[in-house]
């Protein structure tokens, strides 16, 4: 569901003083671009899709990612619903920690499921594996090495479908039990915390048409700045919480187009993608 959505706007700092950039991994001179990356406090923490546009889509937890993004100035104005974005300053206090560019704010209502590589509802083996096939190297399906949680799918047109996921920055495994519990609990009594986001938005569509089901896949991607013990709560309740999202539009594989059409996309009703048979 989506609760609201403003205008892009800049937001950021100079790239070298943010403490998530994404980068461009470097090669020898020659060699062809390296691996997109999402890197944080210096080191990488994610490769994502490749900048092809014909590879899978990806989102791959790498093992130098050990941090969390939370602001603790911002936390009494995240422990309930967050009624505006701009209340209490919150978009400019997490833009201060990404890089100057042109961000699309939205708030999204949100009930996360938890999915674990290779398991049931795993993107990665599942829809990515109908269309793509397997790795023609490994002869398996990608691996996000990471829990993730699923939120979101809709259909965009005849020939593309939304998919939509929550990354945390650190797995849940890492995340305080007895502050699990506390969300828990106050969920059971009605609240809807408020959770932030860094996203992108990835358009994928492989080059061949061999695949039995061939058409393109919008990834958008959340990474979690702030709200990790929220989500595992959400999803271990059946509960619902809002997500501030700050699509950062220059850092997706998709035109201007497909990201301003994301917040009509999200308003609509939820539908999952037909089997082919």
């Amino acid at each position: 569901m989506l609760i609201t959505s403003g205008g892009p706007r800049r937001l950021g700092v100079p790239a070298p003083e943010a403490r998530l950039r994404f980068e461009a991994e470097q090669q020898e001179t020659g060699s062809g671009p390296g691996r997109r990356l999402l890197v944080v406090d210096g080191e990488p923490a994610f490769e994502l899709s490749f900048w092809c546009g014909t590879c899978p889509f990806l989102f791959r937890r790498l093992e130098t990612a050990r941090q969390t993004l939370s602001l603790q100035s911002m936390q009494e104005q995240l422990t309930g619903t967050l009624a505006d974005p701009d209340d209490g300053g919150v978009i400019e206090a997490f833009g201060a920690l990404l890089p100057a560019g042109e961000y699309l704010p939205m708030l999204l209502r949100v009930e996360p499921r938890l999915v674990t590589p290779g398991r049931d509802g795993d993107y990665f083996s599942g829809e990515q594996v109908a269309t793509w096939g397997l790795d023609q190297f490994w002869g398996l399906p990608e691996n996000s090495h990471t829990p993730y949680y699923r939120t979101f799918e809709t259909t965009v047109d005849a020939s593309a479908h939304l998919y939509e996921f929550v990354v945390p920055m650190v797995p849940p495994t890492w995340n305080e039990g007895e502050r699990v519990e506390e969300y828990i609990d106050s969920m059971g009594r009605g609240a809807v915390p408020t959770a932030v986001a860094v996203s992108t938005l990835d358009v994928c569509e492989p080059a061949s048409g061999l695949p039995a089901d061939h058409y393109r896949h919008w990834g958008l991607t959340h990474f979690l700045l702030d709200g990790h013990h929220k989500l595992e709560a959400a999803a271990a309740a059946g509960r619902p919480v809002q997500l501030l999202s700050l699509l950062a539009s220059g850092e997706c594989l998709a035109d201007s187009e497909a990201c301003a059409l994301l917040p009509a996309l999200r308003g609509r009703p939820r539908s999952a993608r037909p089997t082919s048979t």
